[in-house]
């Protein structure tokens, strides 16, 4: 007789589950775009280098950067998704960079391209960005798609704590996240919010405080897990290798996951719970498994300990 997890049953509002009951049974992939944005943290515009921990090509997939355009990006990745992962409908995912740092009147322009290829197959529309990057007339911009698609907006919080966000030369503070969360309270997009947990000078309680600050949003509908892992050509990759310094084990991280997820409002969404890159970036920490095994692995711990998104969430 197999597990929970091996039944689908997780401990938590997982993002494939919700994807399956939203979506009537139907396999939906998301499809990224590179649309070619930058970012006002290295344009100069706030910074230069970005963010400490950033390298985009860490998590933008090769075929996305090899195609020249968002026809051919989102045309090959529909094919593969539906001959490797026998996808049924997809969502339209600008993920690198930040997607919406560019003038209205551009980004309609190149939301509208993504959009009207292959309409039938897609039913959702998914943009990344900083919180200093948006506003009410992008916020109606991004609106105006959701009568015909599932609209959500990601961006970035990282940390709750400016100190933290000073030191990985983020460009923004907490107040910014804040404030564009505002913008958000009663709109039709659902909003996910980005986390890195393991910076090594927080603390576990200062990392659990990040959920007690995502549960007061209710605007929030979705969430992204990171641990910290450091990539080539990232700052913080440099200064790693000149003097290393304490990271998550997959047991720590896992720790860390199952105390915090009962504290987690128990309607969100958890779309990733660990980030990964491509081996051939990857610096540290090497926990010496595929994604999926890691994901089976964290899942079933959090079977076997009996963790329960909410449990611990008092309104």
């Amino acid at each position: 007789m197999g597990t929970q997890v091996d039944l689908g049953i997780k401990g938590y509002k997982n993002y494939g589950t919700h994807l399956r009951e939203k979506y009537n049974g139907q396999r939906v992939f998301k499809t990224i775009v590179d649309g070619g944005f930058t970012c006002p943290n290295r344009d100069g515009s706030k910074g230069y280098g970005g963010c400490t921990y950033c390298n985009v090509d860490s998590f933008t997939p090769e075929i996305s950067r090899k195609m020249p355009t968002i026809r051919e990006q989102l045309e090959k990745g529909m094919e593969r998704g539906k001959n490797f992962y026998k996808a049924d409908k997809f969502i339209v995912y600008f993920q690198p960079n930040t997607n919406t740092y560019a003038p209205v009147h551009y980004l309609k322009m190149m939301y509208d391209e993504a959009l009207s290829i292959n309409t039938e197959d897609v039913v959702g529309f998914s943009v990344g960005t900083r919180p200093d990057c948006i506003d009410a007339e992008k916020v109606a911009l991004l609106e105006s798609y959701t009568d015909r698609f599932d609209v959500d907006l990601e961006m970035g919080m990282e940390s709750i704590y400016d100190e933290t966000l000073n030191q990985i030369n983020r460009g923004c503070s907490h107040g910014e996240f804040v404030e564009a969360v505002k913008l958000l309270e009663n709109s039709k997009l659902d909003l996910c919010v980005h986390t890195i947990f393991g910076f090594p000078w927080e603390t576990k309680e200062m990392m659990l405080g990040y959920i007690h600050e995502i549960n007061r949003f209710p605007q929030i509908k979705f969430v992204k897990f990171h641990h910290l892992h450091i990539v080539e050509g990232s700052i913080m990759g440099v200064k790693y290798k000149k003097e290393p310094f304490k990271l998550f084990t997959l047991e720590e991280y896992t720790d860390l996951l199952c105390e915090l997820i009962p504290l987690l409002r128990p309607d969100i969404v958890i779309q990733r719970l660990f980030g990964i890159s491509d081996w051939d970036l990857l610096i540290a920490p090497n926990w010496g498994l595929n994604k999926s095994s890691i994901q089976t692995y964290i899942d079933k711990e959090i079977e076997k300990r009996g963790v329960v998104q909410g449990s611990q969430y008092f309104s």
